[in-house]
């Protein structure tokens, strides 16, 4: 069967395409763990409480089919990535589930009774549900970016040889992670100053500034860190761009800042870490002045800005390996077949668009602010 497109351009096109899935469940449900992480904050009482929760509650689970597709896009593109993060980040994605499920227990059964202790419980478990997550995924992006312990035998399986869950919360990975928190709950805050009234949004906006500011202070901190402290990845032998897929044809060398070096090479990259801190000054500035509709899509590009700095400084390596640098997974020797990808693209053009454009309407439907007076008059229905 003759494919129309070439396998180089179809794994380039297939790394934009998790990035874009990556982003966009940082964007979409990013706001929801936000609003999670904030609710003991940004609400001091029952109604406080529900107006916050009522502003998620109809669209976490539309959001939360980013992370689903984006781990099934992962698992069909570039399967011995899947293997290797799935196995390689067994404990902390099995946290990441656990705290994943109290979400959806949390939003049905703290209303079931009326008694301050039960709903207290539910919402630190609302809270445990945004925080975690947010912290866990960045976490996992710190370690990958410093290299896995996992090789890969003349069988071509991936052999996790890493510690377990301690052993990512590194002092860098922690850092990452603590990146990625402080940016979902500054979009999380601007998310509530869209949709709340009264105190929650009045104190949402102090959040937002507050996260946005420790955003790009501890991005800065991560950039620094990675250019002078990390060793980055770089193929010392002949690059393949349409071979098979075996990661074992190619050499390795570890070399201290060198996620730095497509910048150097492609100055369009620098827009991204450039997004990554304009991105949340702006959002500051348009909170300020009363332009919650334009900080949300600034945050969003905040969010944009972050995940693709590291997404550009590492290509064309996805997950490098520290203790076997040749086993290195990379978008030219860890995909699937050419055929594969074709078939999956023709999918994702037909179907994508009827995803965004549902999600659309449903906006749309949903639009407006969530006010005290509603919670209040439909005590029942609501969350």
């Amino acid at each position: 069967m003759s494919i129309p497109v070439d396998y180089e351009i179809l794994r380039v096109i297939w790394w934009l395409f998790l990035g874009v899935l990556l982003i966009g469940f940082a964007i979409m449900d990013g706001f929801d763990l936000g609003v999670a992480t904030l609710l003991p904050f940004v609400a001091r009482n029952e109604t406080e409480r529900r107006v916050a929760i009522n502003t998620i509650g109809p669209v976490w689970e539309g959001n939360q089919v980013w992370l689903i597709t984006g781990g099934g896009a992962i698992f069909a593109a570039f399967p011995p990535v899947y293997a290797a993060s799935f196995s390689g980040f067994y404990i902390a994605m099995f946290l990441v589930l656990a705290t994943l499920i109290l979400r959806p227990v949390g939003f049905e059964f703290r209303n079931k009774i009326k008694d301050a202790r039960w709903r207290t419980f539910w919402d630190y478990a609302l809270f445990a549900g945004g925080f975690v997550p947010s912290l866990v995924f960045g976490v996992a992006f710190g370690n990958i970016l410093q290299g896995v312990p996992f090789r890969i035998d003349s069988d071509m399986r991936v052999l996790y040889e890493g510690s377990g869950l301690f052993e990512l919360l590194n002092p860098f990975g922690i850092l990452c992670g603590l990146v990625s928190v402080a940016m979902l709950t500054t979009h999380g805050a601007v998310y509530l100053t869209v949709k709340a009234e009264g105190p929650v949004k009045e104190r949402a906006k102090a959040y937002v500034r507050i996260g946005a500011l420790v955003t790009v202070g501890l991005f800065i901190i991560a950039g620094i860190w990675t250019a002078f402290a990390l060793k980055g990845y770089a193929i010392t032998s002949a690059i393949v761009t349409d071979g098979p897929s075996n990661p074992l044809l190619k050499t390795v060398a570890q070399v201290r800042g060198q996620w730095f070096a497509n910048f150097g090479i492609h100055k369009w990259m620098m827009l991204a870490p450039a997004l990554a801190i304009l991105g949340p000054l702006l959002t500051i500035a348009l909170t300020a002045g009363k332009r919650a509709g334009l900080a949300f899509i600034t945050s969003a590009l905040g969010i944009f800005g972050v995940i693709s700095t590291a997404g550009v400084s590492m290509f064309p390596f996805l997950m490098p390996s520290d203790i076997m640098p040749q086993a290195s997974l990379t978008v030219w020797d860890a995909s699937s077949s050419q055929l594969t990808l074709f078939v999956m693209l023709i999918a994702t053009l037909i179907f994508l668009p009827i995803v965004l454009t549902y999600t659309g309407f449903v906006f749309r439907v949903l639009r407006g602010p969530v006010t005290a007076k509603q919670i209040d008059s439909n005590s029942s229905n609501l969350y």
